[in-house]
């Protein structure tokens, strides 16, 4: 059976463009078909039509967060 990690991970298919850490919260923005999907801490944040708008609201939402 598999578990609810493992289930999340195969949801985020594609390309890793930019991966870093901001104030020790995991930041990943992935590229697919769709556009860019920001993920914050493993959850999934939204689709964004360019990278830069990814990283701009992930940004924002580590600062709400810390």
């Amino acid at each position: 059976m598999k578990t609810f990690k493992e289930l999340r991970e195969a949801s985020s298919k594609g390309k890793s463009v930019f991966k870093q850490k901001m104030n020790k919260i995991t930041v990943e923005i992935m590229k697919d078909s769709k556009g860019f999907t920001a993920y914050v801490d493993g959850d999934k944040l939204d689709t964004f039509r360019s990278q830069s708008e990814a990283e701009k609201a992930a940004k924002t939402v580590v600062k709400e967060l810390t």
